[in-house]
C-alpha cells in the first residue's frame, strides 16, 4: 500500500510540471511568453496561484514520493513479470537518481534557497564545466548521445503502446481506454522529441566545443519555433507535453505498481 500511495503522488506531482510546461511553451510560441518553459518558469507559475506556495512545496513532496517509487523498483523490482530482471533495475537506479536531483530543485526553489539561474544557464554551466575536463568534449558528446537516444526510445515506446502493460484498465469503458492511450502516444512522442532534439544540441556543442551550443527546455522548445514550420511546430509538441502530463494523471489512476 505504501509503494502505491508514493507511485501515485509522483505521477500527479509530475503531471503538474508537464501540464505547466506545455502551457507556458504555448504562450511562447504566441508570443505571450513571460515566462521560461522549463521546470523555474512552471513553479513561478504555480506561486502566482491561490495557495501557490503549498502548491510547490506538494509538488516538491510528489516527486520526493516518485524518487521513492523507483527506488523501490531498483531494490525490490518492478511490477510485471520481467520487473526483477537487471536492465530493469538498471534503469530504475538511474530514474531515481533522475528524481532526486529534481525533487531537490523543487524543493530548494519552495525553501527559497534555489539558484535562481534558468534551466538554460544551468545547462551551459554544466557543459562548460565538464567540456574543461580531460576529455570533456567526449563525455560531453556521450550525454547529449544518451539523451538523444533515450529520446528516441521514448518516442518509438509511446507509438508502439507499449505503455498499455502497465495499465491496469480491466472493466474501464472502451472509451476511456482509448483516449488514454491518445494521452501516451501523443505526449510521449512528443516527449521524446523534446528529449531527442535536447540530447543532439549537447552532441553539438561537444562538437564546436562551445557550451552556449547545449540547450535547456526553454531554448529547446524554442528551437522548434525556428524551423520552416514556424510557431506552429512548437504549438504541437508544447500541446504534447501538456498531454503527457493528463497522461501521468491517468496513469496516477490506472498504473500497476
Amino acid at each position: 500500500m505504501g509503494r502505491e500511495v508514493v507511485a501515485r503522488s509522483g505521477l500527479l506531482a509530475r503531471g503538474v510540471l508537464y501540464v505547466l510546461v506545455g502551457v507556458l511553451a504555448i504562450r511562447v510560441a504566441f508570443g505571450e511568453g513571460g515566462k521560461e518553459a522549463d521546470r523555474e518558469g512552471a513553479l513561478q507559475e504555480l506561486t502566482e496561484k491561490p495557495f501557490g506556495g503549498f502548491l510547490v512545496w506538494a509538488v516538491g513532496i510528489g516527486l520526493v514520493c516518485m524518487m521513492l517509487w523507483r527506488l523501490s523498483e531498483a531494490v525490490f523490482g518492478a511490477a510485471g513479470p520481467d520487473g526483477r530482471k537487471a536492465g530493469k533495475r538498471l534503469a530504475a537506479v538511474a530514474r531515481t537518481v533522475f528524481y532526486a536531483v529534481v525533487a531537490f530543485s523543487v524543493l530548494s526553489f519552495a525553501a527559497g534557497s534555489g539558484s535562481g539561474r534558468s534551466g538554460d544557464e544551468q545547462s551551459r554551466d554544466v557543459t562548460a564545466k565538464v567540456l574543461d575536463l580531460p576529455g570533456g568534449p567526449w563525455w560531453v558528446a556521450a550525454a547529449g548521445a544518451a539523451i538523444a537516444i533515450g529520446g528516441i526510445v521514448i518516442a518509438v515506446q509511446a507509438a508502439r503502446r507499449t505503455f498499455r502493460k502497465d495499465l491496469a484498465m480491466y472493466g474501464t469503458p472502451a472509451g476511456v481506454r482509448k483516449a488514454v492511450e491518445f494521452l501516451g502516444v501523443t505526449g510521449g512522442v512528443a516527449r521524446g522529441a523534446v528529449f531527442a532534439a535536447a540530447g543532439a544540441f549537447v552532441v553539438y556543442a561537444a562538437v564546436r566545443y562551445d557550451p552556449a551550443e547545449a540547450k535547456g527546455l526553454d531554448d529547446t522548445l524554442r528551437a522548434f519555433a525556428q524551423t520552416p514550420a514556424g510557431p506552429w511546430l512548437l504549438v504541437l509538441v508544447a500541446a504534447g507535453l501538456v498531454l503527457f502530463g493528463l497522461f501521468c494523471w491517468a496513469l496516477a489512476c490506472w498504473r500497476r505498481v
